[in-house]
């Protein structure tokens, strides 16, 4: 599979990469920090119900989580577009097992189902 195409460091003046690198970096870090420490984290959003399958389906599967939520579709969206930016990956909610992004809700129930999540949670 062929990387997803990021413009370069040197198509970026300084200023842009500075506002690129701060832009709700306390939010990326809280996310990394709970990815770094905890084995299975879920990133999600109010009112969203891929978030709330997700969740759903871990509890169902007995597998404890930390759950971090950044507003709704009316709140917290540049917090939530900082997330997408440092993750890569466009829709919540996201969930980390291990440190690796899975994906989301349908990534989720696929993994529990083929024994994948498991293995990974070790």
């Amino acid at each position: 599979m062929t990387p997803r195409p990021v413009l370069s460091d040197t198509a970026r003046t300084p200023h842009v990469a500075d506002k690129v690198a701060g832009f709700h970096a306390d939010v990326v870090q809280q996310v990394q920090n709970a990815v770094a420490s905890d084995a299975v984290v879920v990133v999600g959003m109010a009112q969203n119900p891929f978030v709330k399958k997700a969740r759903q389906a871990l509890t169902e599967a007995g597998v404890t989580f930390t759950y971090l939520e950044f507003g709704s579709y009316f709140k917290q969206w540049k917090e939530r577009l900082a997330i997408k930016m440092w993750s890569g990956w466009p829709t919540f909610p996201q969930v980390f097992v291990r440190g690796t992004l899975i994906g989301g809700a349908e990534e989720i129930k696929a993994a529990l189902a083929d024994g994948s999540f498991k293995q990974r949670l070790g």
